[in-house]
């Protein structure tokens, strides 16, 4: 369980932070409902921390962060016919004669609106559904997107949600444009959307043709309203874009009718969807039904199953990782599906290949939808001509020749040994140095990657913070005609140098070692805050961080005991690259004792209150028992706090948390 929470927070990650996937929608919902079905069957098991127990996306980025003032939730999901009929059966023990409100799933990126006297003066992501990215500057150059809001009846505050979405014709011009310049395309419209809002300079995004529908609404002050369909009325006088597509009914029949409408139309559409929302319309029905900790119980997302469509398998190649993974991946003939061309999807390891029944020659069907990667389901065997042949994983690596081996018994995944001089691990750990996961330095992408190993201005990544403008000279990708520095030179040194004060845990992120994400790279900063600390912990001392099991710490131990990873540490640090997080040490008060938040705290966010808990010994829990030492209130407090009152637990408001904590910055 913990394996695949940490699994989930990556994946997380690389979608909401990074907007570039690297598995499929489909793939990502297996793994979130195979954690729920473990946390379901154990509850006694499950991490207060579980990313099912939160909204995802709450990652640092490189924009300012700002609170929503009221929490922003995401959506349960239904597959079918019989998981929506067991989701209405809930709503209807509760609640009698409810009104249903469809609307198109858009499959764009959320945003959050606050008008105050009906400015426009704040647009947030979703972010971890407390606080989110300010990308106020970005939206106010999106078409449609109203900065002073228009007629009767204004709210004097009022959150505004929706979707930010490419459309499809704009879009595949885009794309068009990108791949006729060299430059690799966007993988899908809601890659293009998020990209390009999150652009750092505003005419960017002004120059992109992204689009508003909004679909909901936060806080409210000085109006109110009884139902979700009467807001969206409000909304469009307002001059809001609202769908037109939305409908309400008052019988399921007419909703099921709806789903099926929009599950044959999806792809005639100008943007993309990837379901159907269906909610109950009254409010006062809503407040009865209530939410859980990160989605409404009177709302659901009907998702439409991936699409599916048979092409030719002309090979199976493998690709080496970061890390020395060899993955095998499905080469075959150009096929469209799901509104994009493909040629590739991955089939993870030799065993997945076999699992499948995969010959090389087969035809073979693959779903995709609006997913970045395809996945191949199997083959067609009444299509087999008797020229196919089996797939022979190699026994040397594809791009160094050396052997390739299981790290351990039992072990699916085979690596290549050559860890230090493979050209292709090491293009692609320097390219993963320079990426938004890790480093994020400008020009370091995967050309100039390329371009400092095959010139010899690196050996590895011992090299890379030493790298002067005269070495850059060696190389034509750096270099004008003329014979002098390029304009992406002095770019690349400057990045490097403002690299080397990111904070320590994205060093550690790019230090490449084995199941150490953004997640546990946290973590484990926060545990031993220097990366020479962590490189003489035990396995013991690594295991009791929270997170990270024996696992990762035998990776670690792993990594840290290479003569060359060790020299890897002790260049960068002479180079300036900080070692050591600057904290501020305090007193572990804390130390044996478990707290609840509950309610909305006006002087922290969530996860500053759990930090000022956590770095005074304390433990944040997200359940009251009788072991709870305090719960903290806020402002709206849930069940949490009828919980406290009924098992006795001590309740602090905000005045008397701070005090406890002492002295706070």
């Amino acid at each position: 369980m913990a394996a695949l929470a940490e699994q989930i927070r990556e994946h997380q990650f690389y979608y909401y932070v990074l907007d570039k996937p690297v598995i499929s929608d489909s793939e990502f919902d297996k793994l979130w409902r195979e954690l729920v079905a473990l946390e379901e069957a154990h509850p006694e098991l499950r991490d207060p921390h579980s990313p099912t127990l939160e909204v995802g996306g709450g990652l640092e980025t490189t924009f300012e962060q700002s609170d929503h003032l009221k929490s922003m939730m995401s959506l349960d999901n239904v597959f079918d016919g019989a998981e929506f009929e067991a989701w209405t059966e809930r709503v209807l023990k509760e609640v009698s004669a409810p009104t249903w409100l469809c609307e198109l799933k858009i499959d764009g990126l959320a945003i959050n609106l606050l008008y105050q006297e009906g400015k426009l003066t704040k647009a947030l992501t979703r972010g971890n559904g407390k606080t989110g990215e300010d990308v106020t500057l970005n939206v106010k150059t999106i078409k449609g997107v109203p900065l002073q809001l228009k007629g009767r009846d204004i709210p004097s505050t009022i959150e505004i949600r929706g979707e930010i979405y490419f459309p499809l014709a704009e879009f595949n011009e885009l794309n068009a444009g990108i791949a006729e310049s060299g430059k690799v395309p966007f993988a899908n419209p809601r890659n293009a959307a998020a990209g390009s809002l999150r652009q750092k300079d505003p005419k960017i995004t002004a120059s992109r043709p992204l689009r508003l529908l909004v679909h909901g609404v936060g806080a409210i002050a000085g109006r109110n309203f009884q139902s979700q369909s009467e807001v969206y009325g409000a909304l469009a006088e307002w001059g809001l874009p609202v769908s037109s597509r939305v409908e309400t009914f008052r019988e399921l029949k007419d909703v099921t009718k709806y789903i099926a409408k929009f599950d044959g139309a999806r792809h005639s559409l100008d943007h993309e969807i990837d379901g159907v929302v269906v909610k109950v319309d009254q409010f006062e029905k809503q407040e009865k039904l209530g939410a859980t900790s990160r989605a409404p119980r009177w709302a659901i997302a009907y998702k439409f199953a991936p699409e599916e469509v048979v092409t030719r398998l002309l090979d199976i190649k493998v690709s080496v990782g970061r890390t020395g993974r060899v993955t095998p991946f499905a080469h075959m003939e150009p096929v469209k599906v799901a509104g994009s061309t493909v040629t590739n999807a991955t089939l993870h390891n030799q065993e997945e290949v076999e699992r499948k029944g995969i010959l090389i020659g087969d035809y073979v069907v693959i779903r995709k939808a609006g997913d970045v990667i395809p996945e191949v389901l199997g083959p067609v065997k009444s299509k087999r001509t008797g020229a196919e042949r089996a797939f022979v994983m190699p026994t040397k690596c594809p791009e160094c020749g050396s052997p390739l081996r299981a790290i351990s018994e039992g072990d699916v995944d085979i690596r290549c040994s050559n860890n230090q001089s493979c050209p292709a691990q090491l293009r692609e750990r320097l390219f993963y140095i320079g990426s938004r996961s890790a480093l994020d330095i400008d020009v370091l992408g995967y050309e100039a990657a390329q371009a400092l190993l095959d010139d010899g201005i690196v050996r590895d990544e011992r090299d890379l913070f030493s790298i002067s403008i005269d070495d850059l000279m060696k190389s034509e990708f750096f270099m004008k005609k003329d014979g002098s520095a390029s304009a992406i030179a002095p770019r690349f040194i400057e990045g490097l140098e403002q690299a080397k004060s990111r904070p320590l845990w994205r060093v550690l992120v790019s230090l490449s070692i084995r199941h150490v994400g953004p997640t546990a790279a946290q973590s484990l900063v926060r545990a031993f805050g220097s990366i020479p600390a962590l490189g003489k912990a035990s396995a013991e001392e690594l295991s009791a961080v929270e997170g990270i099991g024996p696992t990762i710490a035998h990776a670690i131990i792993e990594w840290f005991e290479v003569d060359w990873h060790r020299e890897i540490i002790e260049s960068w640090q002479r180079a300036g690259v900080i070692m050591v997080e600057e904290a501020k040490v305090l007193d572990q008060r804390f130390v044996g004792m478990t707290f609840v938040l509950t309610g909305a705290l006006s002087g922290f966010t969530r996860e500053e209150a759990d930090e000022a808990i956590t770095s005074r010994g304390g433990k944040s829990a997200s359940s009251v028992s009788k072991k709870t030492s305090y719960v903290v209130v806020g402002e709206s407090p849930g069940s949490k706090y009828d919980k406290a009152l009924e098992l006795g637990v001590p309740v602090l408001d905000e005045a008397a948390f701070v005090k406890l904590l002492g002295s706070i910055d």
